[in-house]
């Protein structure tokens, strides 16, 4: 396939972030060029650094990094035993320094890097250290290759705030060949469908806590990565179409001789990449092409909305500049592929078996909605993408996948997509900008107008809804839960007791300044709404009564309230947030810093900040 063939929206889209970013991405390129290496990197440190870095080394190894022959590889790695994702990376490292040992290279534990659990903190306090969480690991990405040991460099991560905060710090390292390595998923466990019936069942009081609990442990039961498809997933779909995962390594299971034969893979490949001078780094590699090639995978499988902010977080951290209006216009083009719950009842085990990543790549390639022309981690062009891996005879072999799906209900091909348009919505009116995820709201649920019922913290909506006040037509609004409020917290808690209010018959919607992330459920939820509440946003200037609409088919979000009456409100003081006590003192700084929902929620200034400040201290 030729460049000529791609899609003209794809190609202007592309144009436009590369026009746009030019300066800023200039600059990166410069610099990371300008600490690439042709011979070890430890090659000039002094004695005394040098004896540092293999002290604790014994036999070979301790003689390859001491004899400054040998490339050394970095392994940084998200692992604990407490988080089910995370838990298979425990054996990775000994697989990798030995695949390593045996290419010519050496491996060592750069450093670990912390990884918590959306799933758990949910609807608790822990859950407002969560976003931060990301920058967190980006800075610790960055301590464990600031030793300057290492010629290239192995990133262990699968969920939600791990991956982008792995690229965001391995970025800072551009000039080094560096290999995102998946874990897998677990498998299947209660069907999709029966766990969302049985959360609605308790909050409305019809099940108990037993009942919930036994649910919740038959759908997360072992190691591997939950399987419905929520950021976690998104991640590992989206830096496997970025070229930054090895082909078809992204859904293969944990515990599996496929999956220790791929980890093997990886530590062989980031060898020989230290090794050849023309191999690209991950500063070369995540270029607007790919960056464009990650938001319409997403877009096309109907992915986790926190991408929306993740995506132009790492796309400045390699100097470019990626905004919702390049989301907005891609989704306009790029139809919807993948049917994962929540937007279906299938989960991601189901996708895999329909054809997973390759057949969708495949599918996206032949109709022009993805650059061809890329660098990857497996060498130039994604053609490889469409090739899934095998071992035959105990040794590993890529062959062609399947171009077509082969299930229908679950991965279908752009001839015959489950809609037209990608599964992602920016709307905009006079309440700011936020995203609506489209790809789990039937037809007749994306348009809602009715009055409004405002609060402040997500208990308040729990009593309201325990004590029947919110039976009727209605939209939510929960505020004051931006980046700068109380770090961003995601609001799942909420869509059992909405979806309860829907069956009912009632016309729910949700808006918010909070998250609600890849499980975003069959309510229209216009979330991530900048700017937030607490910033001065117009949100603060919302009453109890006041009609709303949320509008996902023409992408609209307004209050329908004079301007000049609106514009005279005063704007609700925001409640009292807690700033102390699990950990939340920690993180003061980081919500004084906190940039816009729609340029990252990063703490780390985007490109044109950097230039700016660059600028004025000169």
């Amino acid at each position: 396939m030729s460049q000529a063939s791609l899609h003209p929206v794809i190609r202007r889209v592309t144009e436009r972030i590369a026009e746009r970013s030019a300066d800023s991405r200039r600059e990166y390129l410069e610099r990371i060029r300008a600490a690439k290496r042709t011979e070890p990197a430890r090659a000039d440190m002094a004695c005394s650094n040098l004896a540092h870095g293999f002290a604790a080394i014994n036999g070979t190894d301790r003689d390859s990094v001491k004899g400054l022959v040998r490339p050394g590889v970095a392994i940084v790695s998200a692992y604990n035993d407490m988080l089910s994702a995370h838990k298979p990376y425990a054996e990775f490292p000994e697989w990798i320094k030995e695949a390593a040992r045996g290419a010519g290279g050496v491996a060592q534990f750069a450093g670990g890097v912390p990884a918590m659990c959306d799933g758990i903190t949910q609807g608790r306090t822990g859950m407002e250290l969560s976003m931060f969480s990301r920058e967190v690991i980006a800075m610790a990405t960055g301590v464990a290759l600031s030793h300057e040991m290492f010629d290239s460099a192995l990133l262990l991560g699968i969920c939600d705030k791990i991956v982008p905060g792995l690229l965001m710090g391995g970025l800072s390292f551009g000039h080094l060949p560096i290999t995102l390595v998946p874990a897998g998923p677990m498998p299947s466990g209660l069907p999709n469908g029966e766990k969302s019936r049985i959360r609605q069942l308790f909050a409305e009081g019809k099940a108990t806590r037993e009942d919930l609990l036994e649910a919740e442990a038959a759908s997360y039961h072992s190691p591997g990565t939950c399987t419905f498809y929520g950021t976690a997933n998104s991640n590992q779909l989206v830096v496997e179409t970025m070229g930054l995962h090895l082909p078809g390594a992204t859904f293969v299971h944990p515990g599996t001789p496929l999956r220790k034969a791929l980890t093997e893979e990886a530590a062989r490949q980031a060898v020989r990449a230290a090794k050849d001078e023309n191999a690209p780094s991950i500063g070369e590699i995540v270029d607007e092409r790919a960056v464009v090639n990650g938001v319409v995978a997403l877009l096309a499988t109907g992915g986790s909305t926190n991408h929306t902010m993740h995506l132009p977080a790492v796309a400045a951290a390699a100097g470019i500049e990626l905004t919702w209006d390049d989301f907005a216009e891609l989704s306009a083009v790029v139809p919807l592929l993948g049917s994962v719950y929540p937007n279906g009842s299938a989960d991601i085990n189901h996708f895999t078996a329909a054809g997973g990543v390759q057949t969708l790549i495949s599918e996206l390639l032949d109709a022009g909605l993805l650059h061809p022309d890329v660098r990857t981690v497996a060498g130039e062009g994604l053609e490889r993408y469409r090739q899934q891996p095998f071992l035959e005879d105990g040794e590993l072999v890529w062959r062609d996948a399947p171009r077509e799906s082969l299930d229908t209900d679950v991965l279908r091909g752009v001839s015959a997509p489950f809609d037209n348009e990608g599964g992602l919505r920016v709307l905009d009116g006079n309440l700011g900008r936020s995203v609506l995820k489209v790809s789990a709201v039937k037809p007749e649920h994306r348009s809602v107008t009715a009055q409004a019922r405002v609060f402040d913290t997500q208990e308040e909506f729990k009593a309201a809804f325990q004590a029947d006040e919110l039976n009727k037509d209605v939209v939510v609004v929960v505020r004051n839960q931006g980046p700068r409020a109380n770090g961003m917290p995601e609001l799942h808690g909420l869509s059992p007791s909405l979806g309860v209010l829907q069956d009912r018959g009632h016309q729910v919607a949700l808006v918010t300044d909070g998250r609600m992330s890849g499980a975003s459920g069959k309510i229209p939820s216009a979330i991530q709404v900048t700017p937030e509440a607490s910033a001065g946003g117009p949100l603060a200037k919302v009453r109890d009564g006041d009609m709303l609409r949320v509008d996902g088919e023409q992408g609209t979000l307004e209050v329908l309230v004079p301007d000049d009456e609106l514009g005279s409100r005063e704007p609700a003081a925001p409640a009292a947030a807690q700033q102390f006590g699990t950990g939340r003192e920690l993180f003061a700084s980081f919500r004084q810093a906190v940039g816009r929902a729609d340029q990252g929620a990063s703490v780390f200034p985007p490109p044109e900040r950097q230039a700016s400040s660059e600028e004025v201290s000169a």
